[in-house]
């Protein structure tokens, strides 16, 4: 397991790889600052193209809030702080209408230094309010990804797709909002939004940050839609573990452009020339 640093040095160069003006690799750090590199450098990282990364906090017991849907200390100081970076290192933040409606989300960036990503919201059925804290002005993109017919507020971006029986493809929804150049996305929740885009095969990178309480009832956080009958045949994600305050994060690579994100300089030129060559 690695404890990560998150100094204001390091962070700073991590902002700046998110912008292209450094790299991850370089320069004299600790290990904990290391560990922090190694943790959001593939994120931050535009040079392999755009990531779809997923994040989700939970309890010891795999709860992501309360029988009565308290779900606001699931993670503790550190794990929040880490989802305010992620949000700092990608172009876009998406939620279902379901966390919209339950959690009132801001969807900014408050607990580390950075710039707003765009807030979009995942709305087949056009249930969201105009009021909603999402759709805040505040300079951020906003978005809705929707099947209805139905005016939004002024400044409110609408990708607008089928939504038979009441249901947005993934798939058109990652390839829209790549139209609409959100390169890099966050899929933030809930767990049956991240399960979607998990089960179609979308997701680069899945991030489970998992906070030392046992809460015993409640909604669960990756709920599959099509649960495998034996063990052999259950995704095994190639994983690297971190340690965050009393948070722990399980950072699982999903697909190719993540396992070289993950690797050394060195050795991400090596392979990727090979790959060139086949």
């Amino acid at each position: 397991m690695h404890a990560v640093d998150v100094t204001p040095r390091v962070w700073d160069r991590i902002l700046s790889v998110r912008s292209g003006t450094a790299c991850a690799c370089c320069g004299r750090f600790t290990p904990g600052e290391r560990a922090a590199l190694d943790l959001y450098g593939p994120v931050a990282r535009r040079d392999l193209g755009p990531v779809t990364l997923a994040q989700i906090g939970q309890s010891l017991d795999g709860r992501v809030a309360t029988a009565s849907g308290d779900a606001r200390d699931v993670s503790g100081p550190e794990g929040l702080a880490h989802l305010h970076r992620l949000r700092a290192l990608v172009d876009g933040v998406v939620i279902g209408v379901k966390t919209a409606l339950h959690d009132q989300p801001r969807l900014t960036v408050r607990l580390c230094s950075g710039h707003n990503p765009a807030r979009i919201v995942i709305d087949p059925r056009g249930r969201l309010p105009d009021g909603a804290p999402v759709l805040t002005p505040d300079g951020a993109r906003r978005v809705i990804v929707t099947g209805a017919d139905r005016n939004h507020p002024t400044g409110v971006e609408v990708l607008r797709l089928p939504a038979p029986g009441g249901r947005l493809d993934p798939a058109q929804i990652l390839q829209g909002l790549r139209g609409m150049g959100l390169g890099s996305l966050l899929i933030e929740g809930g767990g049956l939004t991240i399960t979607g885009f998990l089960e179609a095969g979308l997701l680069d990178r899945l991030q489970v940050s998992v906070a030392p309480l046992i809460i015993g009832a409640g909604p669960q956080g990756l709920t599959s839609l099509s649960p495998v009958d034996r063990l052999k045949d259950a995704l095994r994600p190639e994983t690297r573990v971190y340690a965050l305050g009393t948070d722990i994060v399980f950072d699982c690579a999903l697909g190719p452009q993540a396992r070289i994100a993950a690797l050394p300089q060195h050795a991400r030129q090596v392979l990727t020339s090979v790959t060139a060559v086949n």
